[in-house]
This record gives structure tokens, sequence and C-alpha cells, in this order.
């Protein structure tokens, strides 16, 4: 799934860390900037920089990657039966600007069976995943009973937004 621009990927190491005192809503779209800061002056003219950040808030709290696959299955319990939100922040940097974004998605899912979450965690490896989980992966066509804002933020990147944001710069 893409959009239809030239892309080339472009992978640079980034401290994460983000202010003790940042709604928690802004951090994906700090970090997002963040990320893009130790890029942009790799930049050329013309090219555009597109950086982002996911996150899943439960109870004004941010459900990041599991550490392991215990952390994933308590993650996933106490997403069960419940609503969260995914945020994700976007940038836009070039040269001479920069925009940024975040868009926000509400995900219902089910209550799920701990049989349900074991299998879900040992097959299909969330880890490297915020919430652990994948809303694209059978937890989600089994699990989540509603949806509410874009899908593809929860896949991972709001491209309809994304598209506007672009033709917007």
């Amino acid at each position: 799934m893409h959009l239809t621009y030239p892309v080339e990927i472009r992978v640079q190491d980034v401290d994460e860390t983000y202010p003790s005192d940042l709604k928690l809503e802004a951090i994906p779209e700090f970090l997002a900037i963040l990320k893009a800061k130790v890029l942009q002056d790799k930049l050329e003219e013309g090219e555009l920089l597109l950086t982002s950040d996911t996150i899943v808030l439960l109870d004004n709290e941010v459900i990041g990657k599991p550490k392991d696959e215990n952390d994933a299955i308590n993650m996933l319990k106490k997403l069960s039966g419940r609503t969260h939100l995914v945020i994700s922040g976007v940038a836009l940097t070039s040269t001479s600007k920069q925009d940024s974004f975040r868009c926000e998605t509400k995900v219902t899912f089910r209550e799920l069976t701990p049989g349900e979450i074991e299998k879900y965690v040992r097959e299909y490896k969330p880890l490297d995943k915020a919430g652990a989980y994948g809303i694209q992966e059978w937890i989600g066509y089994i699990g989540v009973t509603a949806i509410q804002g874009s899908y593809l933020n929860v896949v991972g990147l709001p491209l309809a937004n994304v598209h506007t944001a672009i033709e917007n710069f």
C-alpha cells in the first residue's frame, strides 16, 4: 500500500525522549518532529521528508511497544473489552519549512479470551507494535468490534491525511 510519490527510506537513530510535562496526545507529533530534525540538514532542495510516530493511549497511559511476549500479553489484556486511542504524529519537512499534524482513531476490542491473546502473541510476535497488536492481523479480524476514525492510522500511517498534507505543503 502506497501513495504514488517516489520514496526513499532513510534511517537515523534518534533518542525518543520527550518532556515529562508534554500532553500525552502531543507525544507522537513531538517525536515525528524530533525524528525530522536529525535528517533535515541532509535534505536536498526539492526533497520532502516524512517522519511519524504512533502511540496507543488507554486511561491516560501510553501503551508503547512490548518488551517481550509477557509484556505483550499484559498489554492485550489491558486493551481487551475496552476502547483505546491510537494517535499518530506526522511531520513534513523540506529544506525551508516544516508542517506537522496528528491523527486520532478510537479502537474498541471485544473481551478477548486468554487463549486468543496467547495464540496471537505466540504466532504473530507483535513486539514491534505499539499496543502489542496489528489491526490488519488476526487479532484485528477477530477482536476489533468498532473503529472511529482512520483505519490506516491504526495500521501505521494515516495515508489520506498524509496525501492532503503533502498536497497543501
